[in-house]
């Protein structure tokens, strides 16, 4: 684990807009936690969400979010003409009963960079006036049960 941390990187990597951005993201929250997921087209937005929703997590929306950098936390937004359905590949749109309208972001998971290291630095983007816990998470197999972890417990900083 490196001793100095990267510098954050600005959520406009992911994102367009100005105070309010479009994330072509899949979004679940964990415990009223907004969680973004993000990555290229068939990267497995919509397969991690699906399994974190297993686990407890619930749809924000699928392959599209607002997020407020201008509001503090920062806000994850559902869309308003958004479909309560998530992709499940190869077996179709599931209905995910229950959404969240809106959470505050708490944790970005980047499923086009894998993590390098066993025991990450802790990894930060920018978004508004604040930052925001980053995890690389490309080929992760236990990536779904680590981020409800996370999102419920936090991350020990040894």
């Amino acid at each position: 684990m490196p001793d100095t941390p990267p510098p954050p990187e600005p959520i406009t990597r992911w994102g367009h807009g100005a105070a309010r951005l479009w994330l072509t993201a899949t979004g679940v929250a964990v415990d009223g936690q907004g969680i973004a997921i993000v990555g290229a087209p068939g990267s497995g937005k919509s397969s991690l969400a699906l399994q974190m929703m297993a686990l407890g997590a619930v749809l924000i929306a699928d392959d599209g979010l607002w997020l407020d950098t201008g509001s503090a936390p920062p806000m994850l937004h559902r869309p308003d003409q958004s479909p309560d359905l998530v992709e499940a590949r190869g077996v179709g749109l599931i209905r995910a009963g229950a959404v969240c309208a809106r959470a505050p972001l708490a944790l970005i998971v980047d499923l086009d960079r894998r993590e390098p290291d066993r025991l990450p630095p802790r990894r930060l983007v920018a978004v508004g006036d604040g930052l925001c816990p980053l995890i690389l998470g490309a080929g992760h197999p236990t990536l779904a049960a680590a981020v409800i972890l996370l999102a419920r417990n936090g991350r020990a900083e040894v």
